[in-house]
């Protein structure tokens, strides 16, 4: 299932991450607040357990998380959508996956890998800003699933109908979460209108 956000502030700061005004600076701190809204609608459905606590005025009922949450950020891009999750979720743990695009042919590359040999998580959330071709989420849920990952989700900001369509294709099961769908992929495979390159304008390399 394909889940765009319709919250307000998504919209609004979307909007002001796309802007090519927008610097390197600014646009590391929207990057982390989008993750954190996103990142709050992808994760309601996680188990819960009953706990109850000690306030100030006496005893009450609550819950406690019982899963437990892995962040995978596919680099480089992904890793501006960590920091705030991370805050929202100090317990998860963070496992990386190196992937780029070869420019000439849009087919993913593989360079670095250091999941654990069995998972220690109940719940995989793949970070990564842009769903463009899809070929690297595709390939990342390759290697969860080939890890030993049940339950794989895809956080992202912004997709062409191009990416959702091949990782829903390769992974039925894995849910996309996104802040917004762009109308398509041009010529050399970047999305439109999107907001230009993820990772070059967080870290000012472009």
């Amino acid at each position: 299932m394909v889940f765009e956000s319709q919250h307000p502030l998504v919209k609004h700061k979307l909007t002001m991450l796309r802007d090519t005004s927008t610097k390197p600076k600014k646009f590391r701190e929207l990057i982390r607040e989008l993750s954190m809204l996103l990142c709050y609608e992808a994760t309601a459905d996680l188990s819960t357990a009953p706990l109850e606590v000690e306030t100030p005025m006496g005893r009450a009922m609550g819950s406690e998380l019982v899963d437990k949450i892995g962040l995978i950020p596919v680099l480089r891009a992904g890793l501006g959508m960590v920091e705030g999750i991370s805050e929202m979720m100090p317990g998860a743990e963070v496992w990386h996956i190196g992937l780029y695009r070869d420019e000439k042919t849009l087919k993913p590359v593989s360079y670095y890998n250091k999941l654990p040999t069995l998972p220690t998580v109940q719940v995989c959330l793949v970070l990564d800003p842009m769903l463009a071709t899809g070929g690297s989420a595709v390939a990342t849920v390759d290697i969860l699933k080939r890890w030993g990952a049940r339950r794989i989700k895809f956080v992202g900001i912004l997709a062409a109908p191009e990416g959702i369509a091949r990782l829903q294709a390769a992974h039925p099961d894995v849910p996309i979460h996104l802040a917004h769908i762009d109308d398509h992929l041009n010529e050399i495979g970047y999305i439109v209108p999107g907001l230009g390159d993820a990772g070059d304008r967080q870290y000012g390399t472009g």
